[in-house]
C-alpha cells in the first residue's frame, strides 16, 4: 500500500481544500407575492408554482 513520503505542508492542505468551501444557495422572487423563495419549491407564502396554486395557504 503507498505511503506518503513526505509531510503535506500547511500550504499545500489549504490549497486543495480551497474549493470544498459550501455556497449559499439563490433564492428568486415569487412572481405572485413578491417574497423570496427556493428555486424550484413552492411558494411557502402564497402556495403557487409555475402559476399555478398547488397548496393552500392558511392567511395570517
Amino acid at each position: 500500500m503507498p505511503v506518503p513520503k513526505k509531510r503535506t505542508s500547511k500550504s499545500r492542505k489549504g490549497m486543495r481544500r480551497s474549493h470544498d468551501s459550501l455556497t449559499v444557495t439563490g433564492f428568486g422572487e415569487c412572481p405572485q407575492c413578491h417574497e423570496f423563495k427556493r428555486p424550484h419549491h413552492v411558494c411557502p407564502h402564497c402556495g403557487y408554482y409555475k402559476d399555478k396554486e398547488v397548496i393552500e395557504v392558511e392567511a395570517l
